[in-house]
C-alpha cells in the first residue's frame, strides 16, 4: 500500500536510470511513511514550509518543481559544461526527491494545523533525512545532497550535484519570502 502510494506521489522516480539506487529511493520514502505522523495525502495539503505564514504552494507542488529544476538544471550544465565538470544525473534526482523527506519526521498535523512537532523542534529534516538515507543504504553523494541542500550545507563544501539541489530548492522557496 505504501509502496504504490510513494510511485503515486513521486512518477519522477522513473528518472533515476540505476535500479538500485531508484529502489532505495522508492524504499527511504516508504520507511519516512511508516515512522510519519502524515500519510501521503497529507503532501498534497500541507505547506511545504512553515517559516512563510499562511504559505499557499503545498510540499508536493514544492518539491516536485524542485525536482523538476535540478534535473533540467543538471542536464544543462552537462550540456554546455559536460568537458569540463561532471555531473551524476542520477544523484541529482535522488537527492532531489529526498532533500525533503525528513520533513515528514519535523512536521505533524495538530487541531488542523501543520506544525513542528517535537522531534523536528530538535533535530531539523536535514539530519532526520540522512539518518533515514543511511538506514536505507543510500550513497554517501545522496546523503550529501540531503544534508547540504539547506542552510546547514553552507558550512561545508558541496558537491556539483548538491549545489543543483540546493540552488534548485532555493529557486523555489526564496520567492515565498516575499509573502510575508
Amino acid at each position: 500500500m505504501i509502496r504504490e502510494d510513494v510511485l503515486q506521489l513521486w512518477p519522477e522516480l522513473a528518472w533515476i536510470q540505476d535500479a538500485d539506487l531508484r529502489e532505495k529511493t522508492t524504499r527511504c520514502w516508504e520507511r519516512a511513511f511508516e515512522l510519519s505522523p502524515l500519510t501521503p495525502d497529507d503532501l498534497n495539503r500541507i505547506p511545504f514550509t512553515l517559516v512563510v505564514p499562511n504559505c499557499p504552494a503545498t510540499f508536493m507542488e514544492h518539491k516536485r518543481c524542485v525536482v523538476h529544476i535540478a534535473r533540467r538544471a543538471a542536464e544543462s550544465m552537462r550540456e554546455f559544461l559536460g568537458n569540463s565538470l561532471q555531473i551524476n544525473l542520477d544523484t541529482v534526482i535522488s537527492g532531489a526527491i529526498l532533500a525533503d523527506v525528513g520533513k515528514l519526521l519535523e512536521y505533524e498535523n495538530k487541531d488542523g494545523r501543520t506544525v513542528q512537532s517535537e522531534r523536528g523542534r530538535m533535530l531539523r529534516h536535514t539530519f532526520t533525512g540522512v539518518a533515514l538515507a543511511i538506514e536505507c543504504s543510500l550513497p554517501h553523494a545522496v546523503c550529501h545532497v540531503i544534508a547540504t541542500h539547506a542552510a546547514e550545507g553552507d558550512l561545508v563544501q558541496r558537491s556539483t550535484e548538491a549545489y543543483i539541489v540546493h540552488h534548485s530548492d532555493f529557486m523555489a522557496y526564496l520567492p515565498f519570502t516575499n509573502l510575508r
